[in-house]
């Protein structure tokens, strides 16, 4: 950690490091999502079913899991020259790559579980690549006003590369002569863009391995690590179906019930665990624990609070990922082209995402956290509505330009004021495993929900309301919702940590 200001200069050289890994993030998001989700929708895959496609966005959720393991083992060969954080972020540029070009290679969907195995991997590098950078961003960054502006190059880089894949792919996608193969051999070739820039960064202080030796054994070492991660997946994937199946779960099933359900148990067990969490002492083994320690220290530090902390967190993206798998398919019900989703998705989601983001991280770095969580909850809520407004227009190429506009200020925005937000409740020892918890957590529930985003916005049609209208409403609400829990938030202070 002590080193990390050698290598990256602080000021505009780590901004522009941030800005360059955001792109890489972003590149690929959107191909395991709205753009899958298009693609399915092309092959006349049912909705409900496209919606059990939005459970893979859930794996960043679970981020947590794997997090540990990128604080304490570095990656063979890449760490001995460029160390541990550049190392994984190498490799899973590797792993983005590989995985794009394995669904651009089945992108006739012939095959449903092969297509949800592609999209796994490529979510499972994604997230990845995220846990690594972030660690490494609050590494370099331990205050909130240092936070601010890296966060503000991250995101404008990770939306400006997912409008660049949202836009491209789907331009390239409405050309016969390329499609979804050419679409995704596109984005794939620019997310691995990025690997030989960090591959020419100068080497982590104290290593002494030479360069071409420790590319050679690292592409070598990942080549193992990628096979493995494909058997394991499919291995995984095959014992899942088959207890759907088992399960009787199919395209007709109504699996709200079941997700609502789901969505409570974490806050069960957490409340179930904390009242001996907070009486452990720092010599217990399970707060020394490497693998569930630093877990362990966040309910220990915020107590019952963590719970309150848990469940504002949870709802505050809501209505952004509700919107994110069905406002495209929406759009392109109302008789949009995805040629015309696609320009909507160039310059004018781009400009708007950026501002956005800029605004959110400037007020954050000026005024109270609570204040800015505020005006970004209500600027989220009214890109929601926007679609719902969009639905009664006729179809009007400058109307579609002013809904995405509305919709990507307030993501940005929003999103730029969470991370930072998300970085301050994080203990400075645990910074890697504490942020991917949190911002694991933060999209738990919204991606259940947004799997059976399908089956709701059937249900509601099937009861004489118009379905989207009502998912969409009730999308903004849900953002809306997160503002009641800032006063209380406001006077949130952690417990002081007394591990030596």
């Amino acid at each position: 950690m002590l080193t990390a200001p050698y290598v990256v200069p602080r000021g505009k050289g780590r901004q522009a490091l941030y800005l360059l890994l955001g792109f890489s993030a972003g590149l690929p998001f959107y191909m395991f999502s709205t753009v899958l989700s298009l693609r399915l929708q092309a092959h006349e895959v049912g909705l409900v079913i496209i919606g059990f496609f939005a459970w893979v966005q859930l794996l960043p959720t679970f981020k947590f899991l794997w997090a540990p393991v990128l604080d304490r083992y570095d990656v063979p060969g890449f760490a001995r020259f460029w160390g541990k954080r550049r190392g994984w972020i190498m490799l899973s540029q590797l792993g983005i790559f590989t995985s794009l070009v394995a669904m651009a290679l089945t992108s006739s969907d012939e095959s449903l579980p092969i297509t949800a195995l592609f999209a796994v991997l490529l979510a499972f590098w994604t997230t990845t690549l995220e846990v690594a950078a972030d660690a490494w961003r609050i590494e370099l960054a331990p205050t909130q006003d240092e936070q601010g502006p890296i966060v503000a190059a991250n995101q404008w880089g990770y939306r400006s590369a997912m409008v660049a894949a949202g836009s491209g792919a789907l331009l390239v996608a409405d050309q016969p002569a390329w499609g979804w193969t050419g679409a995704y051999l596109l984005i794939a070739f620019g997310a691995f863009l990025p690997f030989p820039l960090l591959a020419s960064m100068r080497p982590e202080p104290g290593r002494t391995s030479p360069r071409g030796t420790s590319l050679l054994l690292g592409l070598g070492a990942s080549a193992a690590i990628l096979l493995s991660a494909v058997a394991a997946t499919a291995a995984v994937g095959w014992v899942v179906l088959g207890l759907a199946s088992g399960a009787g779960i199919s395209g007709q099933t109504n699996v709200t019930p079941y997700v609502l359900a789901a969505c409570m148990v974490p806050f069960l067990i957490m409340a179930a665990a904390l009242p001996r969490i907070r009486k452990l002492p720092p010599t217990s083994r399970i707060r020394r624990s490497a693998a569930i320690g630093p877990y362990i220290d966040f309910f220990w530090r915020y107590g019952f609070m963590a719970l309150v902390l848990m469940a504002f967190v949870s709802i505050y993206r809501m209505g952004d990922v509700l919107a994110l798998n069905l406002s495209k398919l929406m759009i392109k019900d109302l008789g949009y082209s995805l040629t015309q989703i696609g320009r909507a998705d160039t310059v004018v989601a781009l400009a708007a995402g950026v501002i956005g983001v800029g605004i959110g991280g400037f007020i954050v770095t000026r005024y109270p956290l609570t204040w800015t969580l505020l005006v970004g909850a209500i600027f989220a809520a009214i890109g929601n509505f926007g679609f719902v407004w969009l639905a009664h227009q006729g179809v009007d190429e400058s109307l579609l330009y002013l809904a995405t506009a509305a919709d990507q200020f307030g993501n940005g925005m929003a999103g730029a004021i969470f991370v930072v937000y998300l970085s301050m409740l994080v203990n400075p020892r645990y910074p890697g495993a504490q942020y991917a918890f949190l911002s694991g957590f933060a999209f738990l529930l919204p991606r259940l929900l947004s799997g059976a985003g399908g089956a709701i916005v059937e249900n509601l049609d099937r009861a004489g309301y118009n379905g989207f209208d009502l998912f969409f409403i009730l999308s903004g609400i849900l953002s809306l919702a997160a503002i009641g829990f800032l006063p209380l938030l406001a006077r949130v202070r952690p417990r002081q940590d007394d591990m030596p």
